[in-house]
């Protein structure tokens, strides 16, 4: 009898798992922007939606960021928020926009992201919520970070 009970709870507590949104998107902040999907759609590129705001990811060695080499500064795609200086990119031959830094701690927001059956730290912008790509810590010094961002969540501005 006991040993029921505990499988009901574990296949209870499952279930309940399941049913909860565990992706990064939950509604963990409030953010400045808020816009409905359909005019997130109007104002994006396909591919832009696709990665902002449905948290997809473009193919490696794919992204018109990937190995800019420009000097400035790089924006939300969604709604111009600077997030990361080419000061801070480096080559991590992930075929992704990689930085060890971001421009201000408030403009990039991290969350727990449990999507494909690992758990990451996803990064989304702090001024709208769209999705940026993961951090890892296995980036250059200082910080030890790689921000592995997708090309189409940015725009760049040269200096």
């Amino acid at each position: 009898m006991r040993i029921r009970i505990i499988l009901i709870i574990a296949l209870i507590s499952t279930l309940t798992a399941c049913g909860q949104n565990n992706n990064s998107t939950s509604n963990e902040k409030t953010f400045e922007i808020q816009k409905s999907e359909s005019e997130w759609k109007k104002e994006l590129s396909a591919e832009e939606y696709h990665i902002l705001r449905e948290e997809g990811t473009e193919r490696a060695f794919t992204g018109k960021y990937w190995d800019n080499k420009e000097d400035g500064t790089y924006l939300c795609a969604a709604c111009s928020l600077p997030l990361f200086d080419s000061e801070t990119k480096f080559k991590s031959g992930t075929g992704w926009p990689s930085f060890y830094d971001i421009v201000n701690e408030d403009n990039v927001i991290e969350q727990r992201d449990s999507s494909l059956g690992m758990v990451r730290r996803e990064v989304v912008c702090g001024r709208c919520g769209g999705h940026l790509g993961h951090v890892f810590e296995d980036g250059p010094e200082p910080t030890g970070l790689r921000y592995c961002v997708n090309s189409a969540s940015l725009d760049f501005r040269k200096d």
